[in-house]
């Protein structure tokens, strides 16, 4: 039972690009090691592709 009550919701900024939160929780799941310009450039290209 922790002392300090439940954790906090953080909030999520949306991706620069598109402007949608649900890509950035999905690029956020994506990312290796704290890469995130990796994971972006992954996704960002996929959608290129499409």
């Amino acid at each position: 039972m922790p002392r300090k009550g439940p954790p906090q919701k953080r909030i999520i900024l949306p991706d620069p690009v598109y402007g949608s939160e649900m890509i950035q929780r999905f690029i956020n799941r994506m990312m290796v090691d704290g890469k995130k310009v990796t994971a972006e450039k992954i996704f960002y290209g996929a959608l290129k592709q499409c």
